[in-house]
């Protein structure tokens, strides 16, 4: 306990001026790369191509260009040119010994997207994406076509190496960048993947009508088994709307037509611009997504423009029906309306606010009663003029209210509908197997981490189930309680065998239920909710050994591009010492949650069967009574009604944490 107080007033360890750092430049980018692209790894390097990409794309939002070329050659080269109107390449009037140019590549906060004047919408909002990919590369060139004049200048690592030089005469415009990422951050062995950046490439393409974007990639980049084209020009004249068609090719579609368009508003309507494009079709076998944009920007954690789309297809939906007299809506709510479809959503606004530099999620209060007034009016007009298939779409969603609402009142669940379809909670996505051998159901906290584990899952054996947080503890809760509860119906209902005497189980739909929970307390008490739930509710499946842990490590150990995992703080402390070499920087990163590792490392890690490590969980057979009495009685007084009794194991075993402490 000393030790708590060595850095006390008087003791070592003084705190005085000459310990304030100031950073200056880019220097803070290459201390701290996490705070602006998300990380320093592999999957964080491709955000370097995106922050590229999105200062073309702004040009030919803008109307200024027409053909981005993107090229990914060897040795992670990367260049990016468009045929706008070029950076500013004469002295800027604050720094009149600089080029605007150096100026934009070498100073955080500089560019031409504060003011509105330049571009009326645009993804880059806080001047830092062209200097951060400065900062983060070994080398970057920069070309500027301007005037018929051809300018160049080259950095490294955010400073520049030569002066802006005049070149000759060319007959062309735009801004060509050219750059390598630095192996001092992202480690030797770190490699664009050259699916992903094409994905990135296309979703360019689709999510603005208005450009031709210029795929190509070296050959020797392409495995044997990639289907990733070398070379291809990507432009799609309907934009969202080609898209979701392309995707969809080959599913049978609950409702054969698709709802798509794109309005675009006059300043006059509104106070942020711009325009809103969308798409949305129901397939048959409901495995829908909601990827949705801001200025071509993606928003993986959703916004406020979502939130206005949800309710616009809620609240016409239910107008149409009260039109038309159809029963049943008054139980629908929203997740009935989109939770199996596929939703496309791209909005461009002015001076969007995001959270956060990686702009994961829109929060621009306008946005949202912007999206409703748009779509809401399309769908009126859709489902109108579509009668048979709006009537399919109220009659779907009218089935799936009906039974939640027999979950609540703890019916026997219907796990087919009069058409004989299988029906699903909302925010499960099952795998493609129809018998359960071999298949596994991941039981994650939140769509967070859901989104995560539904792309790292195998599809055809794995499903993923987030739940909303922490789960009703069932052993101190009424009957009432548990059948109000939607987490649980859900579960119960994903899983398909029943509960207490009516558990059957010829009817578990998969061989292995997963809990996997982030790497922490909050996780391991989630965790011990669930294990709670299923010996109460469904002890037989743990009997018949179905019921396993998952193990997520903690922390992330990284040097000189070798990676290595550690389960907790024991495990990252061996691991220091004899994994890595003790004279270099082990950068040590610690996952907050599952939904912060990126679907590689969470399928690497954890969801990989022939890499992961489980725990199977047991009871004690019927031969060992005394240990289930034993087990009995500490579920009772650790989970049940009275406080009294786990106030009372802390007293009986408190010496066991402080003797964790003095380890």
């Amino acid at each position: 306990m000393a030790d708590l107080f060595q850095n006390a007033p008087g003791k070592r360890g003084e705190y005085t001026a000459k310990d304030i750092e100031v950073l200056e430049g880019l220097e803070p980018v290459r201390r701290r790369p996490g705070m602006y692209i998300g990380g320093s790894d592999e999957s964080a390097m491709h955000h370097l191509i995106s922050e590229v990409l999105d200062n073309s794309m702004d040009e030919a939002v803008a109307g200024h260009a027409t053909t981005i070329e993107v090229h990914l050659g060897e040795d992670n080269l990367v260049t990016v040119r468009d045929n706008g109107r070029g950076m500013p390449i004469d002295p800027h009037p604050k720094f009149p010994k600089k080029s605007a140019l150096e100026v934009i590549m070498t100073t955080l906060h500089a560019g031409g997207k504060f003011s509105g004047k330049v571009y009326q919408t645009s993804g880059g909002l806080h001047g830092v994406g062209a200097s951060v990919v400065n900062a983060l590369s070994s080398e970057l060139t920069v070309e500027v076509a301007r005037d018929k004049t051809l300018w160049t200048q080259k950095f490294s690592r955010g400073l520049p190496t030569t002066k802006l030089i005049k070149g000759g005469a060319v007959n062309r415009r735009g801004t060509t960048v050219i750059f390598t990422p630095d192996t001092q951050i992202f480690g030797d062995k770190a490699q664009f993947r050259p699916a992903q950046v094409y994905r990135m490439v296309r979703s360019k393409a689709y999510l603005f009508e208005g450009v031709k974007v210029r795929w190509s990639c070296d050959k020797c980049l392409l495995k044997a088994d990639d289907k990733t084209p070398a070379e291809e020009e990507l432009h799609f004249e309907n934009g969202l709307t080609d898209y979701l068609n392309h995707v969809l090719t080959g599913r049978k579609r609950l409702v054969e037509s698709l709802f798509g368009g794109k309005a675009e508003l006059n300043e006059k309507d509104n106070d942020i611009g711009g325009k809103v494009e969308w798409a949305a079709a129901w397939p048959d076998d409901e495995s829908g997504f909601l990827n949705s944009y801001c200025n071509t920007i993606p928003t993986p954690e959703g916004g406020t423009h979502e939130q206005g789309m949800k309710t616009a297809l809620l609240r016409a939906l239910k107008n149409y029906a009260e039109m038309t007299g159809a029963k049943g809506m008054a139980n629908v709510t929203g997740e009935d309306v989109w939770g199996g479809a596929c939703i496309m959503l791209s909005v461009f606004i002015r001076d969007p606010q995001f959270q956060g530099q990686t702009k994961d999620k829109l929060v621009s209060v306008a946005a949202a009663k912007l999206v409703e007034t748009v779509i809401k009016d399309h769908f009126d007009h859709w489902l109108s003029g579509d009668v048979n298939a709006a009537n399919t779409l109220v009659e779907t969603v009218v089935a799936r209210a009906n039974e939640r609402v027999k979950k609540r009142q703890d019916q026997d669940f219907s796990r087919k509908s009069a058409t004989k379809k299988l029906r699903l909670p909302g925010k499960l996505t099952d795998c493609t197997r129809s018998s359960p051998q071999g298949t596994e159901l991941f039981i994650v906290e939140g769509d967070s981490a859901g989104g995560s584990a539904k792309q790292a899952r195998r599809r055809e054996t794995q499903a993923v189930l987030p739940l909303r947080g922490k789960i009703l503890n069932v052993a101190s809760a009424t009957d009432d309680k548990m059948r109000a509860n939607q987490e649980i119906q859900d579960l119960i209902e994903a899983l398909g065998c029943g509960i207490r005497e009516r558990y059957d189980e010829s009817k578990l739909r998969y061989e292995k239920i997963i809990i996997m929970t982030d790497a922490d307390v909050d996780g391991a008490h989630i965790a011990s909710l669930l294990m709670t739930f299923f010996y109460r509710e469904m002890p037989e499946m743990i009997d018949n050994g179905h019921l396993y842990l998952a193990l997520p490590p903690l922390y992330r150990l990284s040097q000189r591009g070798k990676t290595i995992y550690a389960m907790d703080d024991a495990d990252k402390d061996r691991l220091m010492k004899s994994d890595f070499d003790t004279r270099g920087k082990v950068e040590v990163s610690r996952f907050k949650g599952l939904g912060e590792m990126p679907p590689s490392q969470l399928k690497e890690t954890t969801m990989d069967p022939d890499r992961r490590t489980l725990l199977k969980v047991l009871m004690a057979g019927p031969e060992e009574k005394s240990s289930q009495r034993a087990t009995a009685k500490l579920v009772e007084q650790l989970m049940g009604r009275k406080p009294e009794e786990r106030f009372k194991f802390i007293q009986e075993n408190a010496h066991f944490a402080v003797a964790a402490l003095d380890i």
